[in-house]
């Protein structure tokens, strides 16, 4: 369970503060842990067909009582059907024992289920509802018909009405079959739905069994849940205790989410603080294929997710001297922020990496920030457009409201033309092409976005090869959409470019900065009506 490290690591220094685990570098020590790690699952043969499909692993970096340094090694869920393996610490709680009150009431949900499927596939309830279906579809055509006549007769007689003068006899017979056709219909149409209705209760009635079934799996299925939450009970430093429903109280969703507890880090934690160890440092890694609709590589290095862990490990790590966090620093505030281009309407600043382009919930510094106090007189909302902090490069501001909104309107019928320039890991094999592939958030990890085939937004992509030089590529992209993380994801994903950009903390490997660069900016000025192209290379072009 406690591993001693293969290699001699007397020379390294372990880290003064813990890793803050939602944006990070591993430490030397935490990378020497994953790869021994590593080698563990390379070896174990009996596990490859399931690792191939892909897992998440963690790994602690520890110091034991007597002081010397180790390791523990975690994966997140389950692996070959359990969650016991000796070289893995244990979970928070075993939902998996055997005559444990989970797999007790997991089996009998798992009955309830199959009845469920014995009700859905009956051939009486099959029957019934072929039946209601065929009567609403023979009452819709019949009343259609009826429509129909009713208003070829109504037409039939104001044309009878029209042709010339008729006798009294004659306008009352019109009277009366028009009235006597509008009864036969309220009586058909009453009849029909009188059929319908006979059809859709027999048929309730054949599914009311089947959705008391639905509503007691979903009641079992709940408390349940609820029941397995209470079971854990997480600890921190401090030796104090809280359990999952208590720890997302306060959150917006109030109900810890499914397989909360079960990542790397907090049976990580959990173990070292049951056993007396001290936590040092943290790397959570991918072993196996990229799941298709994440940007996911083996053996690099992740954050831990947000939706599942945060409420989780801001107990979890009170008590220990952890890392800052990256993104909540001020490390931009000193750079100046250049003005490229400016007239009496626009101004195009060039921004650098790590400041934010509007104020968010860390630092104040922002560029609108710095832009609102530059021109006070200026209306609208200034920023016609974003660049995440990690990106440098080219950002649009407007003076007034009015063109503000028309920009704006540029920007969302892609008048304006963009270019980016952005360094990939490795070399990429062809030398252009478009990328395609649909985006949305990741709602379980927010954030990192995800290609959703189902119901992500479009996102085009096209790029160019300028320079491969040492191991790297040097590329000119021009999204053609504008979706979040558009660019970093089409960059890394398997089905896009499979190289991601040097220095991305979400989707490859955390550097001294993103190697993303807004470099060009070409539209058509909204008073003056003159192409305007504004460039402004990146520094890391000619490194």
């Amino acid at each position: 369970m406690i591993h001693r490290f293969q290699q001699d690591i007397s020379r390294i220094a372990p880290p003064e503060r813990f890793t803050y685990p939602f944006h990070y570098a591993p430490h030397p020590l935490t990378v020497i842990a994953a790869r021994e790690v590593e080698r563990y699952l390379s070896a174990r043969t009996e596990w490859h067909e399931e690792l191939q499909q892909g897992k998440m692993f963690g790994v602690l970096v520890i110091r034991l009582p007597e002081g010397e340094l180790a390791y523990l090694a975690a994966f997140s869920g389950n692996l070959a059907g359990s969650n016991r393996h000796e070289f893995f610490v244990p979970p928070v709680f075993d939902l998996l024992q055997p005559g444990g009150f989970f797999r007790t009431e997991e089996r009998r949900i798992s009955d309830i289920n199959r009845r469920i499927r014995e009700l859905e596939n009956a051939d009486e309830l099959t029957a019934c509802r072929q039946e209601a279906a065929r009567q609403q579809e023979a009452a819709a055509q019949a009343i259609a018909q009826a429509r129909a006549e009713l208003k070829a007769a109504k037409a039939r007689r104001d044309a009878r009405r029209q042709e010339g003068e008729l006798s009294a006899a004659e306008l009352q017979a019109l009277t009366a079959e028009s009235q006597y056709q509008k009864a036969e219909y309220k009586r058909l149409e009453k009849r029909l739905k009188a059929e319908v209705a006979e059809a859709e209760t027999r048929l309730h009635e054949q599914e009311a069994g089947l959705q008391a079934l639905k509503q007691e799996r979903k009641s079992r299925s709940n408390a349940l849940q609820l029941r397995l939450f209470g079971q854990f009970r997480l600890l921190n430093a401090r030796g104090e205790q809280r359990s999952l429903p208590e720890l997302f109280a306060d959150t917006p969703q109030r109900i810890p989410p499914a397989g909360a507890g079960e990542c790397a880090l907090p049976k990580l934690l959990q173990y070292a603080y049951t056993h007396g160890l001290h936590p040092l440092a943290f790397g959570e890694f991918w072993w196996g294929d990229p799941p298709r609709h994440e940007v996911r590589r083996q053996g690099a290095f992740y954050p831990a997710c947000q939706s599942k862990c945060a409420p989780i490990l801001r107990h979890m790590l009170a008590g220990l001297a952890v890392d800052d966090n990256p993104l909540a620093t001020a490390a931009a505030q000193n750079y100046p922020l250049e003005t490229v281009y400016e007239d009496e309407w626009i101004v195009i600043v060039n921004k650098p990496a790590g400041l934010l382009s509007v104020p968010g919930k860390g630092p104040a510094d922002s560029v609108l920030a710095r832009l609102r106090k530059a021109y006070p007189a200026a209306t609208g909302p200034l920023l016609v457009h974003r660049l995440d902090m990690d990106t440098s490069g080219l950002l649009l501001a407007a003076k007034t409201k009015e063109v503000h909104a028309a920009l704006q309107r540029m920007f969302e019928t892609r008048q304006v033309k963009k270019r980016y320039t952005a360094l990939l890991e490795g070399n990429l094999e062809t030398e252009e092409g478009t990328i395609c592939l649909p985006l949305g958030p990741d709602l379980t990890d927010r954030p990192r976005q995800q290609v959703d085939f189902e119901h992500g937004k479009p996102a085009l992509t096209y790029y160019r090869v300028r320079q491969r030089r040492d191991g790297y590529t040097l590329v000119d992209l021009y999204p053609m959409t504008g979706r979040t993380h558009q660019l970093r994801v089409h960059a890394a994903h398997q089905e896009g470019l499979h190289h991601p950009i040097v220095g991305d903390p979400l989707y490859g490997k955390k550097a001294a900065r993103l190697y993303l660069h807004a470099a060009s900016l070409e539209l058509v000025h909204p008073v003056s009506g003159k192409t305007l192209h504004v460039c402004r290379e990146a520094a890391f072009t000619d490194e």
